[in-house]
């Protein structure tokens, strides 16, 4: 007879506990991973880090930059090789008061070096957010002194901050707008340039001298002289004048484009109002008006750059009405006639026509065609809305000649001459520029008159 046993609690079966593989999968993924960044350094993997430093030494500096790209392992390699004293020594050449490299063929400058690690540079860092990327590049040239504001004792023999900004130039190519406002930001930070600019501008000109210097040349070596794009040339220099008044924006544009001393570098303050000046004085100035005038320029509208040419022609005092014509041509055309429409439209009639007088005269001197001058002041007369104020204009031109002529004659008259006889051969270009201008207006008017 079987009995059967109740029981008052469950029965828990057998069971086979696995040992947990989770700290072997973790092992087993550092490995993978290790032998992942091994597998892209190819060959290279046999190599120690020393000697795989020692057969770069042999590599110029583009095929360095090539072989950044291979992979991201690589990349970090030739980060670290940058870094170290050997890779700093051979990439950070500091000879920049000559211009050609020792051992290299002629012609190979240490300009070119500097464009090859800038692209080097790019692609290693290319990976990282911007900030890092600037962050890491100040690490590495913060030892070389002739990058620096004031670094260089002897700036205007040095070819330091030219070497700097061509790095910077091939470094940000095809960043974004936000990318390079970054930049500008952070070089300003380093430089402390807004402050010196605000020192420069709001001092007597001239008594800076040095310090002028010094911003002329961080800023047109670094910032604006390297850029292929206009685009790129308006951006940094609208970086550059856009934070100041106006009245500081024209200060500024003359420190960075106007006239120098061929003796020592220094802003010449008194060219345009000491006497007439030539086409190479005006020449910086003009290119940088036209510029921002250029559509490119998003931020800067046409009066904009209207009331900056008003206010530089009173940099440091009034300009000769002669050094403002000649401005204007070289400005091009429409610069000119926007800015003389402009004094047509406030009622300006008699600065309007002087100004006319004036574009004759440059166009007699410089040698450019009359008809010009003639066909400027033909479609400044269209701006004027009534026959009575063109007539009035027109005849303020004429009594513009008519003074001037008297004026001039006064002068030579009187015996007041110097050693170049000035007074006489303004007085002999002033004629033959009216003689020219008004054949102009009669070949005009027979034009007309016959077809």
């Amino acid at each position: 007879m079987t009995s059967t046993v109740r029981t008052s609690y469950t029965l828990i079966p057998n069971r086979k506990y696995r040992r947990s593989n989770r700290r072997s999968k973790q092992h087993c993924n550092i490995l993978d991973t290790d032998s992942q960044s091994l597998s892209t350094l190819g060959y290279f993997k046999t190599l120690p880090l020393e000697i795989f430093q020692m057969v770069l030494d042999y590599l110029s500096v583009k095929d360095i930059s090539m072989l950044s790209m291979v992979s991201k392992t690589i990349s970090n390699r030739l980060i670290n090789y940058i870094s170290t004293p050997s890779g700093n020594r051979r990439l950070l050449l500091q000879d920049f008061h000559n211009l050609e490299l020792p051992g290299k063929r002629e012609g190979s400058s240490i300009l070119e070096h500097y464009k090859s690690l800038g692209l080097l540079l790019k692609r290693c860092t290319l990976l990282l957010p911007t900030k890092d990327r600037l962050k890491y590049i100040h690490k590495i040239f913060s030892e070389v002194s002739c990058f620096k504001f004031n670094g260089c004792p002897s700036p205007l023999h040095c070819l330091g901050l030219q070497c700097y900004g061509i790095f910077l130039q091939i470094l940000t190519a095809g960043w974004d707008e936000l990318e390079c406002h970054r930049v500008f930001n952070f070089l300003c930070e380093l430089s402390n340039l807004p402050r010196k600019v605000q020192t420069v501008v709001s001092s007597r000109p001239g008594s800076a001298r040095k310090l002028e210097l010094r911003i002329r040349l961080f800023c047109r070596s670094v910032l604006l002289n390297h850029w292929i794009h206009r685009s790129d040339s308006a951006f940094w220099l609208t970086r550059i004048l856009k934070p100041w008044p106006m009245v500081n924006q024209a200060r500024l544009l003359y420190i960075l484009f106007g006239p120098v001393s061929s003796l020592d570098g220094h802003v010449v303050w008194q060219k345009m109002i000491e006497g007439p000046t030539d086409e190479t004085s005006l020449k910086g100035l003009a290119d940088a008006i036209k510029l921002l005038y250029d559509t490119e320029a998003r931020e800067w509208t046409a009066d904009d750059v209207i009331s900056l040419v008003d206010e530089l022609s009173v940099v440091p005092r009034e300009w000769l009405i002669e050094n403002n014509a000649r401005l204007l041509i070289l400005s091009g055309n429409n610069i000119c006639f926007t800015f003389m429409a402009s004094k047509a439209v406030n009622g300006r009639t008699v600065e309007l026509a002087r100004l006319v007088v004036f574009l004759a005269l440059v166009c007699e001197k410089d040698l450019y065609c009359m008809d010009w001058a003639v066909k400027m002041m033909q479609k400044v007369c269209k701006v004027f809305s009534t026959p009575g104020e063109r007539n009035n204009f027109l005849q303020s031109v004429e009594n513009a000649f008519a003074h001037m002529i008297m004026d001039m004659l006064q002068s030579v008259l009187s015996g007041d001459r110097d050693e170049e006889d000035s007074s006489f051969l303004n007085l002999f270009h002033l004629v033959n520029a009216q003689a020219n201008f008004h054949k102009e207006v009669l070949y005009l008017t027979v034009r007309s008159n016959t077809f």
